[in-house]
C-alpha cells in the first residue's frame, strides 16, 4: 500500500534524488525543508519500500492567489469573492523510477490532499505550474490552462470531488 509522507532531512537521501530537471532537483535539496519549517509550503514523498530513505518522487503543496480575470467567464462569476486556489507547485519523479504510474499516482495523491484541506478551508481551484512539457500530463486528468499562460493549468475543485468523491 504507497503513501506519501512529509518531507523529513534526517531520514530521507534527497541527493540520491535525479528527476532530470535541476531545478526540480535543487529544491528539495535546498529549499523543501527551509520552505516547510517557515510554514510556506509542504513537501511529500514517496518511499521505496525497500528503502526508505529513497525518494521515488515528491510533490509540494502552498496556496496562491487566483487571478479571476484569467479563468473562464462562467467560472469568474461563481468565485468572484474566491481570492486563493491550492497549487500543486512541484511534481518529480525520479529518473530510476519514470514510466511505472508513479507521477500519476502522486498527482492523485496530491489531489485528494487538497480535496481534504478544501473541506476545512475553502477554495474553488487546484492550480499546476506544469514545467518543460508536463501541460499534456496535466490536461489528461481534466486540467485546462489559464487564458493568459499556457503552462499554468487549473481545475475546480467540484471537478476533482466528481472524479475522485
Amino acid at each position: 500500500m504507497m503513501n506519501t509522507v512529509l518531507l523529513e532531512k534526517a531520514k530521507h537521501d534527497r541527493n540520491r534524488f535525479n528527476c532530470g530537471i535541476e531545478a526540480l532537483n535543487n529544491y528539495l535539496k535546498v529549499m523543501a525543508s527551509q520552505q516547510a519549517k517557515k510554514d510556506n509550503t509542504r513537501t511529500f514523498v514517496l518511499e521505496d519500500d525497500n528503502d526508505n530513505s529513497q525518494i521515488i518522487g515528491f510533490y509540494t503543496l502552498t496556496m496562491m492567489p487566483i487571478d479571476l480575470k484569467a479563468l473562464p467567464n462562467k467560472l469568474q462569476k461563481k468565485h468572484q469573492s474566491s481570492t486563493s486556489g491550492g497549487l500543486i507547485a512541484r511534481l518529480a519523479v525520479d529518473e530510476h523510477y519514470k514510466g511505472k504510474g508513479f507521477g500519476e499516482w502522486l498527482l492523485v495523491d496530491a489531489l485528494r490532499k487538497l480535496l481534504a484541506a478544501s473541506d476545512c478551508v475553502a477554495f474553488p481551484v487546484i492550480i499546476v505550474d506544469a514545467k518543460d512539457g508536463a501541460k499534456y500530463f496535466y490536461e489528461r486528468y481534466g486540467f485546462q490552462a489559464f487564458q493568459d499562460a499556457e503552462n499554468k493549468l487549473f481545475i475546480t475543485i467540484s471537478d476533482v470531488r466528481a472524479s475522485l468523491g
